[in-house]
């Protein structure tokens, strides 16, 4: 296997070439590495910064920089796992170059995780978590981690193969990439309040081809039960942008009180806020003191996510602006219509034409055709 060395924040490791002329370079490589996907591990070492897992599992270690990057970058006690037989080959030539002591395992971690329990468990795997879900759960003390790249399922383009993985109905809208995260994140609740757990999120987002949870664990029928209860669907018109959130497993149908077409469920997805205010705060504080790559977008992120509205879909002003046969104005002057009209409105980090409010449709029609 022949091995060049990169730098990820302060870590340095080896990874094995790859053949870059290829539609998709990371899949040309006997051992699995995506530099594209360095943003998601900077979130991860800025987070477990801030809340010092005791102990943390890179259950999907590949070349082993995640876990490795959180031994160096954050001082916790970590173990590398990956069933490869050549991943493992090369996370020991790392972990023996690193001077760090990290365990590392040889397991299916389905299997490791009906074994053993760590307080953060991270789930990295290649397209779906779906299959490793339970067992992360059954495996997590405090904290559950999880990246999907198969957004395609979960936003409803792969309607089938999304109604299989997650058990739910992910419809393609405008909104789609917030679509896959809460189908995603409902699909964790389900897996997780059948052990009398409930979860709260920390810090998740979505960004070009991935879905990234951070999920803390809470104990109990009762958090459970608060947990569950923030399970709905969001009911959308096929016509026109009206929709409505609806709590609950089982949908109500009905019809568009604005043009009359029929009413689809899109879920059971979670509903309402995805991330802790007081720790996206103590992540932006720490974001300066450590060395990562993307800070400057990571900190845009953190700072779009610390004032998005806790609704659970948004609007696209371009896609209205073009129904409504207009060209659209500056995002800043939408959204301060819709403010002056008495109601709240904000950016989102999911989309850079994204409206989160909680007007009506007419109200942001207004603020968007408006001369």
């Amino acid at each position: 296997m022949e091995l060049t060395e990169i730098r990820e924040g302060s870590t340095v490791i080896r990874v094995p070439v790859q053949d870059m002329a290829d539609a998709f370079p990371p899949g040309t490589a006997p051992v699995f590495f995506n530099r594209r996907m360095e943003l998601n591990r900077d979130a991860t070492v800025l987070l477990c910064s801030v809340v010092q897992p005791s102990d943390y599992l890179d259950a999907m270690g590949a070349s082993g920089i995640r876990g490795l990057r959180i031994a160096k970058e954050c001082g916790s006690t970590v173990t590398i796992n990956d069933r490869s037989p050549d991943a493992i080959t090369l996370i020991r030539k790392n972990v023996a170059g690193s001077g760090l002591t990290v365990e590392i395992l040889n397991r299916d971690t389905n299997a490791l995780l009906s074994e053993r329990s760590f307080d953060a468990v991270d789930l990295d795997p290649f397209g779906t978590p779906a299959p490793f879900i339970d067992a992360g759960v059954r495996g997590s003390r405090r904290f559950l981690f999880v990246t999907a790249t198969d957004t395609a399922p979960l936003c409803g383009a792969h309607l089938r193969a999304g109604m299989r993985r997650y058990g739910a109905l992910p419809v393609n809208t405008d909104y789609h990439s917030e679509v896959a995260l809460r189908i995603l994140l409902g699909f964790v609740v389900r897996e997780t309040v059948k052990y009398d757990r409930g979860i709260d999120p920390v810090f998740c987002f979505a960004r070009e081809h991935f879905i990234r949870l951070h999920l803390r664990f809470t104990r109990g029928a009762a958090a459970a039960d608060k947990t569950l209860k923030r399970l709905g669907f969001v009911l959308q018109c096929r016509t026109c942008q009206f929709r409505r959130e609806e709590e609950g497993l089982v949908p109500e149908t009905g019809c568009c009180p604005l043009c009359g077409d029929r009413l689809v469920p899109i879920g059971p997805m979670y509903l309402g806020a995805i991330r802790d205010p007081e720790i996206l705060k103590k992540m932006l504080d720490q974001i300066g003191t450590l060395e990562l790559g993307t800070s400057k977008e990571l900190s845009g992120i953190l700072t779009l996510c610390s004032t998005e509205l806790p609704t659970s879909s948004f609007y696209d002003y371009h896609r209205i602006a073009k129904s409504e046969k207009v060209s659209p104005p500056d995002i800043g002057t939408a959204l301060e219509r819709i403010r002056t009209e008495g109601y709240a409105a904000t950016r989102t980090h999911f989309s850079g034409y994204g409206i989160r409010t909680d007007a009506p449709v007419p109200v942001i029609v207004r603020a968007v055709s408006a001369r």
